[in-house]
């Protein structure tokens, strides 16, 4: 029969679809006499499963979602590029998306994953983790980046605390006594834990000043910009990301400020552009981070995962020619 359809093989073998599916697809609940006379029926008919439909109803499409609150600078690039890495040496491609904190822009873009992928990555640290949480479809696996889980789930968590109080003992050993912290934006998880963690390792004769910023190079070149209007005495500055801490750099070089010797600057992420500027900086591994999410999410997808629910991701310190002058 030309072009005979599942529904043809369901009549003739006098079952349902969903039981012609599950035949056809190999899966065990199915009964012998049931296996059988559905195989009879679809070869009667000559009927050819549709690569795709049979993808879908197996619910494998051998890609992974990746969803992200941007998908421009050398952050997300190394995160992607480590995911990409991994997901295909292991036979996965990647679907990308962006989610930003508004709420319907979110499940939009959750929304556009449903059927086209095996599993989720996220990295959504404007978003309430509950919320976030409510949007993803319950039997999809998920791996989040630096977002808590709330309903289960595997978290892959960056101790931005312990990379800030890293920081913090630096800059206090090297003599430091008036920093400056630009800050990352309002209600962004990473910047309030750099934040706190940077705030609590400082002893109590050191004076911090904290000027907003939003992650990016203009913000933390104005930032300095503010700084320099004001009259602000400082000797330090500890950026809450790199891109802010290159604006800062740009903006001292431009207020005649030596670096280290006037004013020490650093930042948090070292993405491939801080080891050019020779930039003091907290070391997250980004690519190393994209590949381990995305091992999780495919030893999930493959039954074969025995890690933690939360896996904590401890950064490093590296000392560069921006606080220390290189001999």
């Amino acid at each position: 029969m030309a072009g005979a359809t599942i529904r043809d093989v369901a009549r003739l073998a006098e079952v349902s679809v969903a039981s012609v599916s599950r035949a056809l697809n190999g899966l065990a609940n199915v009964h012998p006499d049931t296996r059988a006379r559905v195989l009879a029926a679809a070869k009667e008919l000559g009927y050819v499963p549709h690569a795709g439909a049979r993808s879908l109803s197996l619910a494998r499409t051998n890609a992974i979602g990746v969803v992200l609150p941007d998908l421009h600078g050398e952050f997300f690039s190394e995160l992607v590029r480590g995911l990409d890495r991994e997901a295909s040496a292991r036979g996965y491609h990647l679907l990308l998306s962006n989610i930003h904190a508004d709420r319907d822009h979110a499940a939009k873009a959750l929304r556009t994953m449903r059927g086209r992928v095996d599993g989720l990555v996220v990295l959504a640290p404007y978003a309430d983790p509950v919320a976030t949480a409510d949007l993803l479809p319950a039997s999809l696996p998920t791996v989040m980046i630096n977002t808590p889980s709330a309903h289960g789930g595997v978290s892959l968590r960056i101790d931005n605390r312990a990379g800030a109080e890293a920081m913090a003992h630096h800059l206090v050993a090297i003599g430091r006594q008036r920093i400056v912290h630009v800050t990352g934006p309002v209600g962004n998880t990473d910047a309030q834990e750099r934040l706190d963690g940077f705030r609590a390792a400082l002893p109590e004769d050191i004076e911090l000043i904290v000027v907003p910023g939003d992650f990016t190079e203009p913000s933390g070149e104005a930032a300095v910009a503010r700084l320099q209007d004001d009259g602000v005495a400082y000797d330090a500055i500890f950026a809450g990301n790199d891109l802010m801490a290159v604006g800062a750099l740009r903006a001292l070089r431009q207020a005649g400020r030596a670096v280290p010797q006037d004013v020490a600057v650093c930042g948090f992420d070292d993405v491939p552009l801080a080891g050019y500027l020779s930039l003091t900086t907290i070391r997250v591994h980004m690519t190393a981070v994209g590949a381990r999410a995305a091992a999780r999410l495919i030893d999930a997808l493959e039954g074969c995962d025995a890690g933690a629910a939360d896996e904590w991701i401890t950064p490093e310190l590296v000392v560069r020619g921006t606080t220390v002058t290189e001999s």
